[in-house]
């Protein structure tokens, strides 16, 4: 059993002084962080299990060990006779990787003594970093009287380390970017490798950035995309890419916008170069980690929202539940699929740390996952498991929240406020009866403890620095240790965290007799009945076939179509809205492949409501499809849509999106140009979905 200098001092200290201190007490009393003692408090827990003695969180009267006492007396003496170590295993592998990276070739007896380990240790984990390597293609190559040595490229080796740093030092690595962007840190050098300055500096601009762009990234591709910034920094110019290691490619146009603006501004700030092939790599990676936002219009790639339509539709037929109609799993699944397919083409070695958990608590629902993603995505040899995982979280999530809804305000706080929140969320409101509202934020928008003073108890992913608060530290999946503490604290605490909620119960009693409750049900029903007729009739209303003869360019089509728009008053600004329409398609392809269609759309706050037309086109144009590859396009059809939408009014746009390719005759009737034709199978499409989304229901 490892255990730290700083480990062994808090626990001699809560036994000394059982029920007087706290994480934040601990925290001034060893002169370190709050962050930090949390997190050495949950390799405490870990301790002290194996003595069968548990750590008790009290809100008034801090921290204490409970258990018999002849297990603390056994822990008092192990505590004596150990031979605490400040630094775990981890630690020295990481040292080991960074130093197999900074040399060519290294010899053993060098090594040993740099990381501080034995030769038998040095082996060992020279072993188990062989396999880790494995997965990005690097090779860990030993031979007598020369040393060691990695074989592999230095793209792989980024992301590699990158890879290995967010793994196993996420916690820390969020903590030490608060110390940096609070002034609180004066440490020389960060996690054995990164120069602070690049670490602020990166992490200020891209957050900037991205907060301009109104782009999101997933749970851990901000601090993926700092990482690899950082570490392209250190080494581009020691360890370049090689020419042609990184290939270009037309889909990452957008992303190499953004590179492009970071890096420009970095150079300015220190004496560092990015290369072309730095650019690429690091809009590689911002593709493969990049999550937009799940609300948005999802018709960017008809193919790919068919497949997610499939994917629903076959693990609901396996499980014999319909999610079918469940627009929350279909937008979810639709913004992670697209950059998942991507690190899998890229070859990008992701991992999911929560993958074993995964299959162990969900077994049919992975198999269910499984065989779905290899029916429907069959073009792909080997699906990785890792990303099935990531699939298995949303489609859990959607099972989760159909179940009861149990009046305890909870806070959950993770990296980003998204992704596995969301699951963490619904997991908790599952399992916990009386935890009712469960309320999302990043860890950036907790800054004070003003911010959190009105939640009954606070549940975090990671460790909270500079919050005096009590908060239970669990796993995104909520493991049944996590749940079992969080059931002790309601227990621990019940009179506290009921206490100011009897005249609440009591007042909603009184509103449910005098049945205002059923009364703003009925409201918010029709609401939404109002907001599908009016998307509906909009659609019916405005929708136009054309019939132009020769054009050279679709930007004519295009422009003429919006002109007759706003003549019928159905947006302003055509300049503007032009303009939208341009910007999307400089982000990909429009056409859809093997129809002769192409999809040109956009949100425009210029636009007053749903449009949906077309333009049959005498002779074919040559358009960019949504497969990055040239097409013949025969029919252009439009479809904008105002900036903000109900989401109601995206499940409209997403259905006649996904209808353009249903099946065969659905292609066949939407490049027919006959206008009442299209219009005839619309109205079917929408009564389908009157019967099967709002009567059924």
């Amino acid at each position: 059993m490892y255990i730290t200098s700083r480990e062994k001092a808090i626990i001699e200290l809560i036994v000394k002084t059982s029920g007087k201190h706290t994480a934040a007490s601990l925290a001034a009393y060893l002169d370190v962080s709050g962050r930090t003692v949390q997190r050495d408090l949950k390799a405490v827990e870990k301790i002290l299990e194996s003595f069968d003695l548990q750590l008790v969180r009290k809100m008034e009267k801090g921290l204490a060990i409970e258990g018999k006492n002849e297990q603390i007396f056994r822990l008092i003496q192990y505590l004596m006779g150990s031979n605490p170590i400040d630094q775990t295993p981890k630690v020295k592998k990481l040292q080991l990787l960074i130093a197999l990276f900074q040399e060519e070739s290294f010899k053993l007896q060098a090594l040993s003594a740099d990381i501080g380990v034995s030769m038998t240790t040095l082996g060992t984990y020279l072993d188990e970093l062989a396999e880790w390597l494995g997965h990005f293609h690097l090779e860990i190559i030993r031979k007598r009287g020369v040393g060691v040595d990695i074989l592999g490229s230095e793209s792989s080796k980024r992301k590699a380390l990158a890879n290995f740093i967010l793994l196993y030092f996420h916690d820390e690595l969020i903590e030490s970017l608060f110390l940096l962007e609070n002034g609180n840190s004066n440490q020389e050098i960060i996690l054995h490798y990164f120069l602070p300055d690049y670490l602020l500096a990166v992490d200020r601009l891209v957050n900037t950035t991205f907060t301009r762009s109104k782009q999101r990234l997933a749970d851990s591709g901000y601090i993926g995309l700092i990482l690899h910034i950082c570490i392209t920094m250190q080494r581009t110019e020691d360890f370049p890419l090689l020419h042609g290691e990184i290939e270009p490619s037309n889909e990452l146009t957008n992303e190499s916008h953004l590179i492009v603006d970071i890096c420009s501004k970095l150079e300015a700030l220190f004496p560092v170069t990015f290369t072309k092939e730095d650019v690429i790599y690091l809009a590689v990676i911002l593709k493969g980690s990049k999550l937009q936002e799940a609300n948005e219009v999802p018709y960017d790639s008809i193919p790919l929202s068919k497949l997610v339509r499939s994917l629903i539709q076959d693990v609901s037929s396996q499980l014999h539940i319909d999610l079918t109609n469940d627009f929350s799993l279909y937008q979810g699944l639709l913004a992670h699929l697209e950059p998942s397919l991507y690190r899998i083409k890229q070859q990008m070695g992701s991992f999911n740390p929560l993958k074993e958990e995964i299959m162990r608590k969900y077994p049919f629902l992975f198999l269910a996952v499984k065989n779905s993603v290899e029916k429907h995505l069959y073009e792909i040899d080997s699906f990785p498991d890792d990303e099935i995982a990531f699939i298995v979280l949303h489609f859990g999530s959607a099972l989760v929240l159909r179940e009861e809804k149990l009046p305890i305000h909870a806070l959950v706080i993770c990296p980003t406020g998204i992704g596995t929140s969301k699951m963490l969320a619904s997991r908790i409101k599952k399992e916990i009866p009386g935890i009712d509202h469960i309320e999302i934020k990043s860890i950036k928008e907790i800054q004070r403890k003003d911010q959190i003073k009105d939640f009954d108890m606070i549940i975090s992913t990671v460790n909270l620095p500079f919050l005096d608060v009590d908060y239970m530290l669990v796993s995104p999946l909520l493991t049944e240790e996590n749940i079992a503490a969080i059931r002790q604290f309601l227990r621990d605490n019940i009179e506290t965290l009921t206490e100011n909620k009897r005249y609440l119960a009591s007042l909603s009693k009184e509103i449910s007799k005098a049945g205002s409750v059923t009364k703003t049900g009925i409201t918010e029903v029709l609401e939404e009945l109002k907001v599908v007729q009016h998307s509906i009739e909009a659609v019916l209303k405005n929708f136009r076939v054309y019939r132009v003869p020769l054009r050279n360019d679709h930007d004519q089509i295009i422009a003429e179509m919006v002109r007759k728009a706003e003549k019928d008053h159905l947006m302003a600004n055509r300049k503007a809205v032009l303009a939208s329409i341009k910007e999307r398609e400089r982000k990909g392809g429009l056409g859809i492949p093997g129809t002769g269609m192409a999809l040109f759309h956009c949100r425009a706050p210029h636009v007053h409501e749903l449009i949906f037309q077309i333009t049959h086109l005498e002779h074919s144009l040559v358009v960019k499809g949504m497969d990055g590859k040239d097409m013949k396009m025969k029919n252009l059809l439009l479809m904008l849509a105002p900036e903000e939408l109900a989401v109601r009014e995206q499940e409209i746009v997403s259905l006649i999106s996904t209808s353009l390719i249903e099946n065969h005759e659905a292609i066949l009737t939407f490049s027919s140009a006959n206008e009442a034709m299209i219009r005839t199978r619309l109205e079917s499409i929408f009564l389908d979905y009157l019967y099967t989304n709002i009567i059924k229901e």
